[in-house]
């Protein structure tokens, strides 16, 4: 049975073979647990207390006589069953300590060594020579050591709880630091790491630990993992236009059919004297008749322009589409002109 032995930088360089003293204690869990249960116990402030009628202040007299009133006699005020009353059998400070035999204590610390040192989760610290605590190096030097001390709460066992080293190890959550002096059963029981310095595990065993080289291994710096890129944002996406901007763009058909009225009207007042030429005599009175039934024909197609510019009307007041209409009679006249070009033929 050995112990791994680091040196200052936390790496394994050797195997402490463990003392007889320890190596050879059976484990025997009663008497583990009646030390564990002593030591608790001992912890205890015991300082808990109450008053009892003697020590509560005032009821002196007699509260009324003995007979004659109909109640309960009574002798005080301050009678546990009265309101404001002493306490009855109340805690007093003690000592909840129990006592367990000298040889008891040793067995049971001795068991709880050899235990660790059987499952492995126990180490010996070489002098580290720091000068000045530094967490830093401490987390490095639990880095570097055997894997069996990654057990966590770890209990390290220092001859100076005021140390370097001591104050260098406090600062890491999970870790405990002890003074030799102070380190109790229930204290290695309790650890799922030990890490003792190697004199103050030769004085508990009782004499020197032979040790046997061995070729140091340091773990490599664990790499950096690199941070993730943040995802970049989402370019918004193109909003709809709005209804609203296509309106306007209603109103240009309204516009392309009042362009487009006065073509179709001229262009059945030519087709129709084209095709009564060859019916009607040389006189033409009775073409310039037709025509106006030609031109009322085609006024109705109007209204339908003008529901269709109202609501530019009430959009946009434009007074031009209404001089327009206003002005179609006489557009007819270039029509009666061509027809007047037509006679003398």
């Amino acid at each position: 049975m050995t112990l791994p032995l680091l040196n200052a930088d936390g790496v394994t360089v050797g195997r402490a073979s463990v003392a007889e003293a320890i190596a050879g204690q059976p484990i025997k869990q009663h008497l583990i647990h009646e030390t564990v249960v002593a030591e608790l116990a001992a912890r205890r402030a015991g300082t808990h207390s109450t008053l009892t009628r003697g020590k509560v202040r005032g009821g002196g007299a007699k509260p009324w006589r003995q007979k004659g009133t109909g109640r309960a006699r009574q002798g005080s005020i301050r009678a546990p069953q009265w309101t404001g009353g002493g306490v009855a059998f109340g805690p007093t400070p003690r000592s909840h300590g129990g006592k367990v035999n000298r040889k008891v204590r040793q067995q049971a610390f001795r068991a709880a060594l050899r235990a660790h040192a059987e499952r492995g989760t126990a180490a010996l610290m070489d002098p580290t020579g720091w000068e000045t605590p530094s967490t830093k190096r401490a987390v490095e030097y639990l880095r570097q050591a055997a894997d069996a001390l990654a057990g966590r709460p770890l209990l390290i066992v220092v001859e100076d709880a005021d140390g370097a080293e001591a104050r260098s190890f406090r600062n890491i959550p999970g870790v405990e630091v002890l003074a030799a002096a102070e380190l109790e059963t229930v204290d290695v029981v309790a650890a799922a790491a030990l890490l003792v310095e190697r004199a103050v595990w030769e004085r508990l065993a009782g004499g020197p630990s032979e040790v046997e080289a061995v070729e140091p291994k340091p773990k490599p710096k664990p790499r950096k993992a690199k941070p993730k890129p943040k995802p970049r944002p989402k370019a918004p996406e193109p909003e709809p236009a709005p209804e609203a901007a296509e309106e306007p763009e209603a109103p240009e058909a309204p516009e392309a059919e009042v362009t487009e009225a006065p073509e179709a009207e001229a262009a059945v007042v030519v087709e129709e004297p084209a095709a009564t030429e060859p019916e009607a005599p040389a006189e033409e009175p009775a073409p310039e008749a037709d025509e106006e039934p030609a031109a009322e024909e085609a006024e109705p197609e109007e209204p339908a322009a003008e529901e269709a510019e109202e609501p530019e009307a009430e959009e946009k007041p434009a007074p031009k589409p209404r001089r327009s209409r206003a002005k179609k009679p006489p557009a007819e006249e270039p029509a009666a002109e061509g027809d007047a070009e037509e006679e003398p033929s």
